[in-house]
This record gives C-alpha cells, structure tokens and sequence, in this order.
C-alpha cells in the first residue's frame, strides 16, 4: 500500500540509501505550509516522528546525502544552507505520511488523508475477497472465541427455557437487551449499520473481543437466573427478568470491558468497513498499525485456512458441549 501511495502522492523527493527521502523545506513546500510549521509539528510529535522514520543525519550519512544531492541536482540543496551544516533531519516516505496525518493547517495534507483511506478499503476489499464483511474472521483468536460463545450461548438459552415464564420471543429480546448493554445496538440497528444481507449471522460478523464479553453476559446472566429461579421456585416473570437484568448489566466490573469493547468495535468498524456506529461516535479511535497487521498482515487469514489449521481446537470444545 505505501508504495501504491507514494506514486499516487507523486513526491519530489531525494533518492537516498534505496529510498525516497525529503528535507524539511521540502516538506513544507509540498503540503504548502512554512517551514516554521512544519518545525513545530516536529517539536510536538518528534518521538512519534522518529519511530515511523524521521531520522536526523550526521557524519558519513550526512555526507552520503550531500554526495547524493550533488548527484542528483535537486534544486532544494541550497535551502538552509545543506552544505555547511552539520546535521540534516530528512523525512522518509512514511514519515512523510505520519506528518500528513497530523497536519489540520494544509488542504493538500486533508485530501492525501481522503486518498490513504480510499487506498486503504480498496486494500481491504481486495485482501477479503471483495468484501469486509468477515474481515473480523481473519483474527487468530477467532476461531476459539466463536465455539467458546456458542457454548455459552447454549447456558443462555437453556437458562431462558428453563428458568423464564415467557414466550419464544424471549429469546431474541433479552439477547437484544445483552446487545444494547454493550454496543447501544439491538440486532436490527446493527444489521443496517453493517449492510448485512438477510444471509448474514450477526455473529459471524464480530470480533473475537466482543464475542468474549458477550459469553460473559450470557453465562453469568445464565447463572443468575438459575440461583433466582431457585431461591423463588419458580420460573420468573418479565418483570422479575427485566429487574435481574437491570441489577446484572450495573455491576461495576463491566465497566472496563465495555469500553474496551465498543472502542475496538466502532474505530475497527470505520476503519475496516466504512461502518459509523452513531451511538459509539465517541468511541472512535485511530487504529494503529498494529490493528492493520492484526487483520491483514502475515498472521492473519481466511477463516477457511484457520478451520482446517484448527481442527483439533474445536473437536475439544465440541467435546465440552
């Protein structure tokens, strides 16, 4: 992707050490900036500059860019005085890119920033098959996550037939209720915000993080309406449902998990799949270069590669049902 970006970006830069790199009145002249700004952007996010390829030149390497310079007849070389000084700060093309994101002063940094995220979904769309969908499936933690949910999902079930004096629409309402708690969604809103066909599970569609919390709220929902049941004996009404579920979703240790949880939901869902979750905007967070690695470096892959991988996994927890 960063080259298909750097050819797009079209940069002017200098052929240093097999790579593209620009001096700072380079930069400024391309996002159309003073080379003051661009200096202040440096002093504020200089560490994060540097790990993504910012890097101050001295000695022989300093020397080598000049002879490169030289070489190459770039007219920028007289800015600053390159020849007499001592130390040089040059971007490379990443760090080129690191600085197009922070920059909110330059019209060409918000239109590069338009064109990454284009760049980025046709990336997706074509590392997934044409689609985002199930990119959540390319997770290698998401196999487990889903026969453990399922598992759990059969305690839910089971506790609703057993322990609750409703009808068959009991089931699809309170795993609605377990669905607000920890995304403010029920599954027909989440459904339209996913552009899910009718074909579509709902849960084949999340990550394996939110599976995890959601087996936590049926299980531990599961088992509390047992011990009600039992110390009634008797099935529960709605009413009493309702009050349990209330009483179940404000313990306080949900708290933590929820927001973990919303946040890698409504940042990866806009990143991913150009999916805004409205009711988590504020959850919205930049996904880092790890979460990319995550669902589309090395390690991740398609679910069909993932099952035949993990065929021994999910004949142990099947044997646990």
């Amino acid at each position: 992707m960063l080259t298909e970006l750097e050819k797009i970006s079209n940069i002017q830069g200098i052929v240093f050490e097999g790579k593209t790199v620009l001096i700072k009145e380079q930069m400024a002249r391309f996002f159309e900036v003073s080379s003051r700004t661009v200096e202040s952007y440096l002093a504020k996010n200089k560490q994060e500059l540097l790990e993504n390829g910012y890097e101050v030149l001295k000695g022989k390497r300093l020397k080598s860019l000049k002879m490169s310079l030289d070489a190459q007849d770039v007219p920028e070389a007289g800015f600053g005085n390159i020849g007499k000084s001592p130390q040089l700060g040059v971007f490379d093309f990443r760090a080129f890119l690191n600085l197009a994101m922070l920059l909110q002063e330059s019209e060409r940094a918000r239109l590069l920033r338009q064109t990454i995220l284009d760049v980025l979904i046709d990336t997706i769309n074509q590392r997934t098959g044409g689609g985002t969908r199930y990119i959540n499936q390319r997770d290698e933690d998401f196999i487990v996550s889903y026969f453990e949910e399922e598992n759990y999902r059969k305690e839910f079930t089971d506790a609703l037939r057993d322990y609750v004096a409703m009808g068959q629409f009991k089931y699809p309402l309170y795993t609605d209720k377990i669905y607000r708690s920890i995304f403010r969604e029920n599954t027909r809103e989440y459904r339209k915000i996913l552009r899910l066909y009718a074909k579509d599970k709902v849960r084949d569609t999340f990550y394996s993080e939110i599976l995890d919390l959601v087996a936590s709220y049926e299980y531990g929902f599961a088992k509390a309406l047992e011990a009600a049941f039992e110390k009634l004996g008797r099935q529960l009404i709605a009413l009493e449902v309702d009050r349990l579920f209330a009483e179940f979703e404000s313990q306080a240790h949900w708290k933590p998990l929820i927001n973990k949880a919303r946040q890698k939901m409504a940042s990866r869902d806009l990143a991913f799949r150009d999916a805004l979750h409205h009711q988590l905007k504020e959850y919205v967070t930049p996904v880092g270069r790890e979460e990319f690695e995550h669902f589309l470096g090395e390690k991740s892959k398609e679910l069909a590669e993932r099952l035949e991988e993990a065929k021994d996994v999910m004949k142990r927890l099947k044997e646990r049902e």
